[in-house]
């Protein structure tokens, strides 16, 4: 080894110019288009609330194998901070209500949607799915971008807002994946297509009600029934004054063991008294024996838990209908693990909806607790939250003993009132857990 101090500081000059070029080509590769990531670097994080952003998101993530990137999907529920880390993300989030982030991101909010956190590394893509029909559009969808931006994460794209599954909003984020992925062949996503389905029974179940009708309608498969489970989402194809169909969305109230899918529609009216699309068309006009185009699809966010598991359910007006696709599941089920039963209605003489099968069930102990109200009932006028309030002691000993809480029905003044009230009796704290665990599930609207 010399110890001449020339050749030293030669040797010191080299290696710092190493270094500086290493450092160099580092921040080369981090700076190249993600269009060219490794396969599986790219995760695809959704936030869901009826279904349909997870429909999207496995057809983005087939969309990436097609093309031989391939990309895991992941709940919102699941992800960690690590996760964050990834070079790419796509995100596809719904928002619910007035702008509140969906069930299942409330976990995803709370611990990591933080000031604190910082993304400069990441960079992300978002298809934000809502309902102009709200006053706040896509909420959580722009609050979601609003702080990846704040943090330090690098956009592809513009954000992609999709109205009410709008058509043309899916093939532009599309278009965004293709771009990514380079691909050239990937055909426009289309919608699952219908199946026919018969109306074979339609029956007005609260003649005399003060409020607007509520129909019990029955639909038979014409080329056999697709499989589903409680708590799935029907999609009707309504005739369109513009042309085409314009779909809705009703919770299917019975199993394919029933042999048909049946739900329960109020008639809604418009501002000048006409009758609304979809529930005039399905109340009044559509004859018995004719044709209405449908597709039953999953909503994995209101499943139902194991049959070891007591279940509270709470809904009012047309929500039972969601509520009875559980309280069969678990009649077939022979499950004896406890179900107690919440329901709020205007009238107990005109709106008892399905009351010999709820009174059937409790005999034989599928149901094993029954509390209605009835809110203009002289007497009670009391809505469905308050029976929260008057039986908080039994709440909390549900949820103690592991009981798991369902909510079907309106989103203005039920839901809203029933989240307080369970949130008065079971504390913030516990009822956010009951989010995060799958315990606390809603299909309002």
């Amino acid at each position: 080894m010399s110890d001449d101090p020339i050749r030293w500081i030669w040797a010191a000059l080299t290696v710092v110019a190493w270094l500086a070029f290493t450092g160099w080509k580092i921040r080369r590769v981090r700076a190249r288009p993600t269009a060219a990531a490794q396969p599986g670097s790219t995760l695809i994080a959704v936030a869901s609330q009826t279904g349909f952003g997870d429909e999207l998101a496995e057809m983005t993530r087939k969309a990436f194998a097609d093309a031989g990137c391939p990309a895991r999907v992941k709940s919102f529920a699941d992800i960690e901070p690590t996760d964050l880390i990834a070079a790419r993300i796509l995100f596809i989030a719904s928002t619910t209500g007035e702008g509140d982030a969906p069930d299942s991101a409330s976990r995803f909010v709370r611990r990591i949607m933080t000031d604190q956190t910082r993304l400069e590394g990441l960079e992300y893509g978002l298809l934000s799915l809502g309902d102009r029909t709200y006053v706040e559009f896509c909420g959580y969808g722009r609050a979601l971008d609003g702080w990846l931006k704040s943090a330090g994460a690098r956009p592809l794209f513009d954000a992609v807002e999709v109205d009410n599954g709008d058509a043309a909003a899916v093939r532009h984020w599309q278009g965004e994946l293709s771009r990514l992925t380079g691909s050239v062949a990937a055909p426009d996503w289309a919608a699952p297509a219908y199946a026919d389905w018969r109306l074979v029974e339609r029956r007005l179940l609260n003649p005399g009600s003060p409020g607007e009708g509520a129909w019990h309608l029955a639909f038979e498969p014409v080329d056999g029934a697709p499989p589903w489970v409680a708590g799935d989402i029907a999609e009707v194809g309504t005739p369109s004054p513009e042309g085409g169909l314009a779909h809705r969305e009703y919770s299917v109230a019975s199993l394919p063991a029933d042999g048909r899918a049946e739900f329960l529609i109020r008639l809604m009216r418009r501002p000048d008294g006409t009758p609304g699309l979809a529930s005039g068309w399905l109340t009044e006009t559509l004859e018995i024996g004719e044709i209405a185009p449908m597709r039953i699809r999953a909503n994995r966010a209101f499943h139902g838990p194991e049959a070891a598991t007591p279940m509270i359910l709470i809904g009012n007006g047309t929500g039972i209908a969601g509520l009875r696709s559980h309280l069969k599941a678990r009649a077939a089920r022979k499950a004896t693990a406890g179900a107690w039963l919440m329901f709020g209605e205007r009238t107990a003489a005109h709106d008892s909806f399905h009351d010999a099968e709820l009174r059937g069930w409790l005999a034989e102990g599928t149901l094993t607790r029954l509390d209605r109200t009835f809110s203009r009932d002289p007497g009670d006028g009391r809505y469905v939250q308050a029976v929260i309030e008057a039986e908080a002691d039994s709440v909390r000993d549900w949820v103690a003993r592991g009981a798991a809480i369902y909510v079907c029905g309106s989103l203005e003044g039920m839901a809203g009132g029933v989240n307080t009230e369970l949130e008065t009796v079971l504390g913030a704290d516990a009822l956010r857990d009951l989010v995060e665990t799958g315990r606390y599930r809603r299909d309002v609207y």
